[in-house]
């Protein structure tokens, strides 16, 4: 039996989600000019990019390294959440004219409206606005998804303006949901909601799994479709960290015992907790007030 003890706050949130890129330069130049995102910090360790004071993307330079194969576990998308479809659309039609062949698709989820790119190394990202959650329809613990039709061009003539065009530097962005390339969906759900303490919100037979906290479409995904069989990670580029926070040390402390409980290697420096799922992805879980 699920108590609260064993799940995840409701009071989670998905942070920066840090890369790994061969090309520093030009990397960063996709996410401020196509996506809008400002440089926050800048130095050895990387560039770290967002929106006002919100970190949404570091980029850690690897030159050396490889890019990963299509069938690796690894970065499926990173889900960039606005706060309303004017902003989604002037970041939309930003994306969509710094190089119109990165855009990849588009999809009405019911839950949310969303539009999907490839940075220029291959990374996935997605641009999304959540509809109300009262019109989001529940059956039980399951929240009603699908992928419906959502035409780009449509999307842009019916909200995109000129005060957007010109605030999108300002509009408010976040990490709404990190979703995962794994082996196995029945190995992913006993980490990510048996040993986490994530909800299972959504599934799709055995190629995907959907999770969250506090009863929100998702805030994690992970699917086989292109890496069903997957194995651990080599040290390629791409997903190099997702982070997420908890509100309180407690919180912290539970999701420790439950890891531990688990046999999950963890490092915990008080204020902050590391581990990796069974694919090597690394995520690291801080205090709300942590960068």
């Amino acid at each position: 039996m699920t108590t609260d003890q064993d799940l995840l706050s409701a009071g989670l949130a998905m942070q920066t989600v840090t890369l790994k890129v061969q090309n520093l330069a030009a990397m960063t130049d996709y996410y401020q000019r196509a996506l809008g995102l400002q440089v926050l910090n800048e130095g050895a360790q990387g560039v770290e990019l967002g929106r006002g004071s919100t970190s949404l993307v570091k980029l850690s330079d690897a030159h050396d390294l490889q890019l990963p194969g299509r069938g690796e576990a690894g970065l499926f998308h990173t889900a960039l959440l606005f706060e309303d479809r004017a902003a989604l659309a002037a970041t939309l039609a930003s994306a969509a004219q710094f190089d119109p062949s990165l855009f990849v698709g588009s999809a009405d989820h019911l839950v949310s409206e969303a539009f999907y790119f490839n940075d220029p190394e291959g990374n996935g990202i997605e641009l999304y606005f959540d509809r109300p959650r009262d019109t989001w329809n529940w059956d039980g613990d399951t929240v009603q998804m699908a992928s419906n039709p959502l035409s780009p061009q449509h999307f842009l003539s019916e909200n995109l303006s000129e005060a957007a065009v010109q605030g999108q530097g300002e509009a408010a962005a976040a990490v709404g949901h990190v979703h995962l390339q794994v082996g196995d969906v029945a190995r992913a759900e006993d980490f990510y909601v048996h040993t986490m303490g994530f909800e299972r919100t959504a599934g799709w037979h055995d190629q995907a799994l959907f999770v969250s906290a506090g009863r929100y479409h998702h805030h994690m995904a992970m699917n086989v479709w292109n890496s069903r069989g997957a194995g651990p990670r080599k040290d390629t580029l791409g997903l190099a960290e997702v982070r997420i926070s908890l509100p309180t040390a407690d919180d912290l402390g539970a999701l420790e015992q439950r890891l531990k409980d688990h046999g999950v290697a963890t490092a915990n420096t008080g204020v902050e907790l590391r581990f990796e799922d069974p694919w090597l992805n690394r995520i690291r879980v801080t205090l709300d007030t942590v960068a």
